[in-house]
């Protein structure tokens, strides 16, 4: 019976290696095509022999066909008799596929809804399934434009230069020259149905085009320039056949070096004047490029490097959109294709309406959590201009950006994708997805992990990619089957069976929770001014507004909660929390942690494939947990501290200690995990990170040059505390304050009016701009007079001469009120620390009689003739002091309320 068995086994299996199969489809169009060949590769590699044509063979060999067209083409009229033909979704990129007749149809609405037939019908297959002779599915996407981003960043800023300013050259990005990657990326991409890319660049033109009155703007040699002429051909082709559009990114306003340096003006200038030469050279070089490029699609950030929401509607509508034409003009085409405005840095929707009468095909983008992934429970600020946005224009991109609290580990949670989309569409309205990559963007196309071949973040993060192309398709899909496809599609990665499967999914969906919750309720920043996976110091924790916390981030990037502070002091007073708690997310990102270990151990010894890669995983997971336990304690640590500001029990911060002491220990085991793991945690390797510091020169992005710096934290503690202990001592501790070095320079220009800044001075000519408590670093400084509404109409000019290298003290507002200056943010303003501007030097520094607090800043330079750019506002410029001196940031504690801050314990 046995042999009989395989005996029919045996002739049907050589049946179906025998069968004769035809393709038939119009080979003209490239992605019906290219469809075409993707199921040609799995009907072979199912056992078929298959012909591709654009007409049914005469003979009669072949038993079965297949048809792909795009519905009303000229060769689906004139192939696909009237019998044959059904009605196919009314949507662009849907398709329908069905039988008749031993004939199978894949037709789609246009040439993408083919391709992605013929592509099902190949997932299929490629799954195990028959060929369906009895099949009737069709099929469109949810989000209409599907896309991932690429940046040609570096990690480092380039020498003379400033951010964003990467030319196109082979010494930049060599593997922007790699056809071989590029073809890989692609196919990812297609496989995952994508349908857009995104290069994201400060200002591409200067690589890319040649204008004929600015001849001196190219930035790159001959050989280059037509190596990027190729290359940008190539992607573009290569990409058209699998559906997927090229949309070039640039800011505004940059211009190329060698053009800044032929009119002797900078690169960039967040504060300068539109002048015709910037319009008309900006101009041309847009008309250029649409003229060269006429399928590539623009991306335009009015910002970083331009102010003002007048500056930046007169810039879209008599520079860009103008150029734009210019170029449409130049081609006789007298179509609109889409140019996607981003909401950054500008108020989109007012620029929106401005340009509608000029342009009508007008896409928008908006950041979904900021510069992290955060929740699927957006709310606040943010969520209001995704809405504003999406009542607008016809296509509104929710765009998942920098990811900076996932880097570097591996993030995988299909539960949180899928909710997020899902929030995307029904809080937020938008109906397209933009998507960073999850790790590394700044480094693209490697990860951060330290093997001997650098990994592919492509390869690495597959299932990133997978999960938001699979629910930006379909954000409906029931979870139950999800958890059972996920479950098979690991177990099929890594082997053993559907249960092993499921426990690495299990360990990649509580893991998906822990940074999220970790940087909503305690974070400074959404940007990627914050590394969040090297921690946080105390100061950060007790203290959050003196590093800066970004407006609108606890608003709008998670569901209502408190602050560590705000708990805090409800606590002291018995008041009712409300929402998440600080306490409530610690238990719960240490009851992820704990469940994510179990998981993976679970799965740990049933796995036979990948294993290298399953262990890099599992080594993720359990530096996971050590951080969730590390700032869990830390946590603990600082709601005691806080305690102890309105109880002045020094016992609470003896309870403190030992929790501080036992995150160190957590803290000493993920810089364990991740030394030969690693190479750093955060891409972005310059001055803009802040937070838990200055990432300057490249340094402290590894948790083990961060260790020594959270162990003097707890020293400091604790040798605070023992101070505090000692007999007669009831409060924090009194150290002589030495007042900043008074520095010489030379005015240029107008003259200022200079006031000592002490008490009872006038900032402004007003009584109740009086001085009435100044911080003692500032005692004998000079500070220099300006006019209010000078500052709120022009902004504020200094030009001076130094003949050594000075600091400028400027005292920003405390303040989000319209006519006060907002100081140097990094999230919007990547240019902003380049004199070391952006960090608060002295918190709470200076009060006035009926103004908002003061915080102090300073800015650096060198000898020679400078100037001191601002925006409009009010600001105040307080004296120069000598550069080569100490200076200690501190919180001075003047904050009205008689009330001092609580970061000395750490000091």
């Amino acid at each position: 019976m046995k042999n009989i068995i395989l005996l029919l086994i045996t002739i049907l299996f050589s049946a179906g290696l025998n069968a004769q199969i035809a393709i038939i489809s119009d080979q003209q169009s490239p992605r019906v095509k290219f469809g075409s060949e993707e199921l040609n590769e799995s009907l072979s590699d199912s056992g078929f022999k298959v012909q591709i044509s654009t007409e049914v063979p005469g003979n009669n060999s072949i038993e079965q066909v297949i048809y792909i067209a795009e519905k009303d083409s000229e060769w689906y009229i004139k192939h696909i008799g009237a019998s044959y033909r059904e009605n196919v979704p009314e949507a662009e990129e849907g398709f329908r596929i069905y039988s008749k007749e031993n004939k199978i149809f894949v037709v789609g609405h246009d040439a993408s809804g083919a391709l992605y037939g013929a592509m099902e019908l190949a997932e299929r297959l490629n799954a195990g399934s028959a060929l369906p002779f009895d099949i009737d599915f069709e099929d469109r996407p949810e989000m209409v434009i599907r896309g991932t981003a690429i940046g040609l960043q570096k990690t480092t800023l380039l020498p003379g230069r400033s951010v964003y300013e990467y030319p196109y050259t082979p010494e930049n990005f060599p593997w922007f020259y790699d056809k071989e990657l590029w073809i890989k990326y692609l196919d990812v991409l297609v496989e995952n149905r994508y349908n857009s890319l995104y290069l994201w660049n400060g200002h591409p033109f200067a690589s890319l085009v040649k204008l004929e009155d600015y001849p001196y703007a190219l930035e790159v040699d001959e050989a280059t320039f037509k190596k990027n002429e190729e290359i940008f051909d190539f992607l573009t082709k290569e990409a058209n056949k699998r559906g997927i559009w090229v949309i070039q990114m640039f800011y505004n306003i940059i211009v190329s070096q060698p053009f800044a340096e032929y009119h002797d003006i900078k690169t960039q200038d967040r504060g300068r004047v539109i002048t015709p030469l910037l319009e008309d050279y900006t101009r041309k070089s847009v008309a250029a490029f649409i003229e060269k490029y006429p399928n590539v699609g623009l991306l335009v950030a009015l910002g970083e490097a331009m102010s003002g929401i007048e500056n930046d509607i007169n810039w879209f509508t008599n520079t860009v959109i103008p150029g734009v034409k210019d170029g449409l003009e130049k081609l006789n085409r007298t179509d609109e294709p889409p140019i996607i405005l981003r909401a950054h840095d500008t108020d989109a929707p007012e620029v929106i309406e401005e340009a509608f009468p000029l342009y009508k095909n007008l896409y928008t983008m908006h950041k979904y959590n900021g510069e992290s992934l955060t929740t699927y429970e957006p709310r606040g600020p943010w969520t209001k201009i995704h809405k504003d946005l999406s009542a607008l224009a016809s296509i509104h991109i929710s765009n998942v950006h920098i990811l900076a609290n996932l880097e570097p580990f591996r993030y995988g949670s299909p539960d949180f994708i899928q909710k997020s989309v899902k929030a995307m569409h029904n809080v937020h309205g938008a109906n397209a997805l933009h998507l960073y990559p999850q790790v590394s963007y700044w480094d693209w196309p490697y990860t951060a992990d330290k093997t001997d071949e650098r990994l592919l973040e492509m390869n690495r993060d597959w299932i990133w990619y997978e999960s938001w192309g699979r629910y930006a398709w379909d954000q409906k899909r029931d979870r139950e089957k999800e958890i059972e496809y996920w479950g098979k599609k690991l177990a099929d990665k890594y082997g053993g069976n559907i249960q092993t499967g499921k426990n690495i999914l299990k360990a990649y969906e509580e893991t998906g929770e822990i940074a999220p919750k970790t940087l909503r309720r305690f974070g400074i920043t959404e940007g990627n001014r914050q590394t969040l996976l090297l921690g946080m110091f105390m100061s950060q924790l007790v203290n959050p507004y003196k590093w800066r916390v970004y407006p609108g981030f606890y608003e709008s990037t998670g569901p209502e909660g408190e602050i560590l502070i705000d708990y805090a002091r409800k606590e002291w007073n018995n008041e009712p929390h409300v929402g998440e708690t600080p306490p409530q997310i610690i238990r719960e990102i240490v009851a992820h942690a704990e469940e994510a270990v179990k998981a993976i151990d679970n799965a740990a010894d049933k796995v036979k494939k990948d294993e290298q890669e399953f262990q890099r995983l599992k080594n993720d997971i359990y530096a996971y947990h050590a951080f969730a336990n590390f700032f869990a304690e830390k946590v603990k640590a600082a709601m005691l501290v806080l305690e102890y500001n309105y109880s002045g029990d020094v016992s609470t911060l003896k309870k403190a200690s030992a929790h501080l002491e036992k995150s160190l220990d957590y803290y000493e085991e993920l810089v364990s995990l991740t030394k030969d793991a690693y190479l750093y945690a955060n891409s972005m390797q310059t001055g803009q990170r802040r937070i838990p510091i200055g990432g300057d020169d490249g340094n402290f992005k590894t948790w083990k040059e961060m260790l020594p710096l959270f162990e003097e934290e707890f020293n400091n503690f604790k040798n605070n505390i023992k101070m505090l202990d000692a007999p007669g001592k009831t409060s924090g501790k009194k150290e002589k304050i030495e007042s900043w070095i008074p520095a010489t320079v030379q005015i240029l220009g107008p003259d200022r009016t200079r006031i000592p800044v002490e008490t009872g001075q006038l900032v402004y000519d007003r009584m109740d701009a009086q001085i009435l408590e100044v911080a003692p670093e500032l005692n004998n400084l000079n500070a220099l007079k300006f006019a209010e509404q000078e500052q709120i109409e022009n902004g504020t000019n200094l030009k001076f001469k130094n003949t050594r290298p000075v600091k400028l003290v400027v005292g920003y507002f405390d303040t989000e009120e319209e006519d006060y200056l907002t100081p140097p943010t990094l999230e919007t303003n990547a240019a902003g620390n380049t004199r070391g501007q952006a960090d608060i030097v002295l918190a709470n520094a200076v009060k006035l009689d009926d103004y908002p607090k003061v915080n102090i800043h300073t800015y650096e330079f060198e000898n020679g003739e400078n100037e001191l750019q601002l925006e409009k506002g009010k600001v105040l410029v307080l004296g120069f002091i000598e550069a080569s001196q100490n200076i200690k940031s501190r919180d001075v504690g003047i904050m009205g309320d008689g009330k001092k801050s609580i970061d000395w314990l750490f000091e």
